[in-house]
């Protein structure tokens, strides 16, 4: 800021440690991290990268960020008064009152009510004929997939005993497939 100009980095590894105090081995990461952070702006010019940072971006990019910081705020006075107005509308008809005290105890019982029954529902939802049908379809088809692979074991076997002669209860026995294996019913 002070001498509002464009600098190279060799030129700032000179002037830093002289003016600044800032050790010459760490300009560079110092450097980055001000483009990083917006502070400083920097761009390549052939084969020179050339950094500048002067007063009055800083002043602008402080400038911008107030008035966002004041939009913001205005924006959040806004819904605050509006909420407030929400708060006061919504407290009308909601005074304490004794019919009021006594309504809220009769909806406080009635929601334990309607817990207690959703429990006892729930104590016979086996006997649910929906659920019974959904069981009826499950087993159906776990019973076809069952007879499936019933079928599959068999087929393998045949293929095995025409391929390679072997004996139906070798072939039961090297496998661990159990001899009174049938279809499911």
């Amino acid at each position: 800021f002070a001498q509002k100009d464009v600098f190279q980095l060799k030129d700032l590894e000179k002037i830093a440690p002289k003016e600044k105090g800032i050790t010459p081995m760490s300009v560079k990461e110092i450097l980055q991290s001000l483009v990083d952070d917006g502070m400083v702006d920097t761009d390549r010019i052939g084969t020179s990268n050339y950094f500048w940072a002067f007063p009055s971006k800083a002043l602008h990019a402080r400038k911008h960020k107030l008035e966002e910081l004041e939009s913001q705020f205005a924006e959040s006075s806004q819904k605050k008064e509006v909420l407030q107005k929400g708060i006061e509308k919504s407290k009308i008809g909601r005074e304490d009152s004794a019919e009021r005290a006594a309504l809220l105890k009769e909806l406080a019982a009635l929601r334990q009510k309607k817990e207690q029954l959703k429990t006892e529902i729930d104590k016979y939802k086996e006997c649910d004929p929906d659920v019974v049908e959904e069981m009826r379809q499950t087993n159906q088809v776990a019973k076809e997939a069952a007879n499936r692979w019933t079928d599959n074991i068999f087929s393998i076997k045949s293929w095995a005993k025409r391929k390679f002669g072997f004996e139906e209860s070798r072939i039961d026995k090297g496998f661990g497939i159990p001899e009174d294996l049938d279809y499911v019913d």
